[in-house]
């Protein structure tokens, strides 16, 4: 059975796979890399390491909000590559039994669901399962060529 972190964005509740996190830290204010876009907040030095840190309720157009104690950093491990993304609330770490996951309703060409894997159902609670690294990466690309452009 898969695990997943569970996660607050608004009113809305998201999970994501469990192997994919390496830490949950407490929100510092990152630098700004130069011609990324609005929902990189820019690079934080984690242990040595530069992390790109992405917020994501730019990411899915929700209003930004000022950033309080509840507000986390998930840092995730997506192979080659640490990313951070900065959410409103850690919830719990939840899991699914036969019967609590839906696919992902059939959405028209206008709303983007690739990175949406299902809808679990718990007790009274709806989820969105996240496919994190189809989520994360395709907006870290740009941030990684301003870096790269500012390091040149």
């Amino acid at each position: 059975m898969s695990m997943f972190l569970a996660f607050k964005l608004g009113a809305e509740e998201y999970c994501i796979d469990i192997l994919r996190v390496q830490e949950i830290r407490s929100y510092v204010v990152p630098t700004r890399i130069v011609d990324a876009r609005d929902c990189i907040k820019g690079v934080v030095n984690l242990r040595g390491a530069i992390v790109p840190i992405v917020d994501m309720r730019l990411k899915f157009g929700l209003p930004s909000v000022t950033y309080d104690s509840l507000t986390v950093v998930i840092v995730l491990n997506l192979g080659s590559q640490v990313v951070g993304m900065v959410v409103d609330g850690v919830s719990d770490v939840v899991s699914f039994a036969q019967g609590q996951l839906f696919p992902p309703p059939a959405m028209t060409e206008e709303i983007n669901s690739t990175h949406v894997l299902a809808i679990g159902s718990l007790q009274n609670r709806m989820l969105i399962v996240l496919d994190v690294e189809e989520l994360i990466t395709t907006q870290l690309s740009g941030a990684q060529t301003a870096l790269q452009t500012a390091v040149a």
